[in-house]
């Protein structure tokens, strides 16, 4: 049996820290709510959470318990506060301050991991450190050359899985080495190498990142409402955002955070890295940002709640919700959760509410969304009352 591991309050101020970042974003692509506007977003995003993934795996292996490694971690947090101070200008005038935010937390993360595994760490923290470094070089330039530095970061990070699956065996004994067959021998698993995962622990620090999240989206509603004198259109419209909220929190919180641990738990401690990647990288990635998307919009929203909505904050409003979704369908198709049609029909019924946003109002736009995401949770209630978790392929394969 497992010790428990649960998520100490060091590591909860590392990620209100961390969501400033998401913040940040929220105001950028507010401010510019285009495709050029949603592309940084993605991009700086996604550049973020890769090292955010690395400090939870991190200090789920490694727990914050000692002087030193505490230090280390509030010195990452001060890391990513230059980081999510730049974000609005990473690519302009503050690219240069995100670089070198971004370079520190590398430095920090590979020295926590040092101190517990030693040169072992070698193996993802020269690729993340390039990675760190491309995205120094990108806030030397403008333009093209800045985009392609960030997209050269990109494809060094998403390469990085791949290089430190399989790496060469260093430290082993030589009697094991003798006794082993030639292809083990050879190599191992970063996971083997690293140390198995705690379930009770990933899935918990993850959920407290999500709910930190829909508070930012919380706060996108007041900060929409500005001086505004509250209205009763105001406050109605206010309570819509929030039962949109809650529905998206409904359908992780309720529906698939408990069966989300049962599939970690039934999974070998060191073959759950690979999961980890696939549920709390990949398919948490369009989560988060759909969260941030729909604060945008929201905030962009709600003190025109009866105006004809642009084409902008309709997207916004309705695409956040819609990549939430596809985000959450995908964290339940990696860990064998169902039923997907009922959200996959929501999300394919959100993005046709941009249309209604645009020819009536914002309200009525939030209205249908609301109609939506009920309807998706009641059907759920009624034809899959006690869905089971199955496992899927990717929790028995080797890690």
């Amino acid at each position: 049996m497992e010790t428990p591991h649960r998520v100490s309050t060091l590591e909860l101020f590392f990620d209100l820290v961390f969501v400033f970042t998401i913040t940040q974003l929220t105001v950028l692509l507010a401010d510019d709510i285009s495709f050029r506007g949603a592309g940084q977003v993605l991009v700086i995003f996604t550049v973020l959470f890769w090292m955010y993934g690395g400090y939870a795996h991190l200090t789920n292996q490694v727990p914050p318990d000692r002087t030193v490694r505490r230090v280390l971690l509030i010195l990452a947090m001060g890391a990513f506060l230059v980081c999510a101070l730049a974000v609005p200008t990473a690519f302009g005038a503050g690219g240069v301050a995100f670089g070198l935010g971004y370079v520190f937390v590398v430095l920090v993360h590979s020295a926590l991991y040092t101190q517990a595994h030693g040169t072992g760490v070698l193996w993802f923290a020269l690729p993340n450190l390039s990675c760190a470094l491309s995205v120094l070089a990108a806030g030397f330039f403008d333009g093209p050359p800045a985009w392609g530095l960030w997209m050269l970061a990109l494809l060094i990070q998403f390469v990085v899985p791949q290089l430190v699956q399989r790496v060469a065996a260093s430290g082993a004994a030589p009697a094991e080495a003798a006794s082993a067959s030639a292809s083990a021998s050879a190599v191992t698993t970063v996971s083997d190498q690293l140390g198995g995962m705690s379930a009770e622990h990933l899935v918990e620090r993850h959920g407290l990142l999500l709910i930190i999240v829909f508070g930012e989206s919380v706060i996108a509603i007041g900060i929409g409402t500005g001086s505004l004198p509250l209205s009763v259109g105001i406050a109605g419209g206010a309570f819509l955002a929030l039962a949109i909220a809650s529905a998206l929190w409904w359908m992780y919180f309720v529906r698939d955070e408990g069966r989300a641990e049962e599939v970690f738990a039934e999974t070998a401690p060191e073959k759950r890295f690979k999961l980890a990647m696939l549920a709390y990288y990949y398919a948490f990635l369009p989560m988060l940002l759909g969260i941030a998307a729909f604060a945008a919009g929201v905030k962009k929203t709600i003190g025109h709640l009866g105006e004809h909505l642009h084409t902008g904050p309709a997207l916004a409003l309705a695409g956040g919700v819609a990549v939430y979704l596809a985000g959450d369908l995908a964290f339940r198709a990696v860990l064998g959760i169902g039923p997907a049609r009922f959200r996959a029909a929501a999300m394919l019924l959100a993005l046709a509410t941009v249309p209604l946003g645009a020819a009536t109002a914002g309200l009525w736009q939030l209205l249908a969304l609301v109609v939506v995401l009920l309807a998706a949770l009641g059907a759920e209630a009624r034809w899959a009352p006690a869905a089971s978790a199955e496992r899927a392929p990717a929790a028995t394969g080797s890690g």
